[in-house]
């Protein structure tokens, strides 16, 4: 999201490049791995993770519809997985300092807790105009008239680990073994994943 956002630091674009739609993957790193107790320990909350991340640039009036774009997106993605999802829009009071509005996307995870609890696996944020005003990044809606503010987006595609941790645990069978979603089989050299006996 920082190196997306950043891209266009000090810029000013025409109306007509707008909304600019942005993806990148990217390596992350947390501080805080393993910090929250026993549901975050293990794959869940890690040092060092990549994702994919989805970054946009909007005219004020267009970012509400593109953020919602953005949450169909993630939906699309975990719907394809055939994981059991729920969408949780974040009340103010949560809001980390640039957003404005965000949805977090937590799948079920049958292995936490003592009979399973919903986890966080993306998140997509509007972050009107927060980050724009840092690094002037700005916009005219004709030639001549005063610059003004873009909004951004971002939102995670999808994380590894947290996508895995939901396939893991929503496929795995009595016997141990872990079939694969339907929409992975077609990549991959196998369509379920055995124990060694």
């Amino acid at each position: 999201e920082i190196t997306l956002g950043g891209m266009l630091s000090d810029k000013i674009l025409d109306a007509g490049q707008l909304p600019l739609r942005l993806g990148g993957l990217s390596h992350c790193f947390r501080t805080e791995a393993g910090a929250h107790g026993r549901a975050s320990k293990g794959l869940y909350r890690v040092h060092q993770f990549t994702k994919v991340e989805m970054f946009a640039f909007t005219k004020p009036e267009e970012s509400e519809a593109i953020h919602e774009e953005m949450r169909a997106i993630e939906e699309e993605i975990f719907q394809g997985l055939g994981i059991p999802f729920r969408v949780v829009d974040i009340c103010t009071g949560d809001l980390g300092g640039p957003a404005y509005r965000k949805y977090d996307l937590e799948a079920w995870m049958p292995g936490r807790g003592e009979a399973g609890e919903w986890g966080e696996i993306t998140s997509t944020s509007n972050c009107t105009d927060y980050q724009a005003r840092r690094l002037k990044i700005r916009f005219r809606r004709d030639k001549g008239a005063k610059p003004e503010l873009v909004h951004t987006l971002n939102g995670t595609a999808i994380a590894l680990s947290r996508a895995p941790i939901a396939i893991l645990e929503n496929y795995q069978r009595a016997d141990g073994s872990i079939d694969m979603p339907e929409a992975l089989k077609p990549y991959l050299p196998f369509d379920r994943i055995t124990p060694k006996i």
